[in-house]
């Protein structure tokens, strides 16, 4: 490959990842949530790994693999570190439930369809006037 195909292909790359950078600084200022910003902040983790990748290719420097692996590294382990404190679990969810349990929610989830059915159908009990009173 010639020099200058060599040029303007690092070239080329670098404005890539620039644009990309420049997007994951965009998305990670407006959010709108807290996990949007993470996965904004990892994007531009990984484009900057790809920055020091590219300037390592460029230099024919191979002393820069170890900034390489700590900084992806530390980006993982922060997305995940983020992830984990942001995902909230209710107290009882990762609790099983016995078939008793099962059983009392499934008759109290069939008790509701039938009340929500019998008001459907009978609209002067639910929906009218309250009784005594004429329209």
């Amino acid at each position: 490959m010639s020099d200058t195909v060599y040029l303007v292909v690092v070239i080329a790359s670098a404005a890539l990842l620039a644009v990309g950078a420049s997007l994951a600084i965009v998305r990670a200022e407006r959010g709108p949530s807290m996990l949007d910003r993470t996965i904004a902040l990892d994007v531009f983790t990984t484009t900057l790994v790809g920055a020091i990748a590219l300037e390592a290719a460029f230099s024919r420097r191979t002393d820069t693999i170890p900034i390489l692996v700590v900084l992806s590294l530390v980006g993982f382990v922060g997305s995940v570190t983020i992830a984990r404190f942001a995902s909230v679990e209710p107290e009882d969810e990762g609790r099983i439930r016995t078939a008793d349990e099962i059983a009392a929610e499934d008759a109290a989830r069939r008790e509701a369809e039938e009340a929500d059915r019998e008001s459907a159908v009978d609209p002067e009990h639910h929906g009218g006037a309250p009784e005594g009173e004429v329209r």
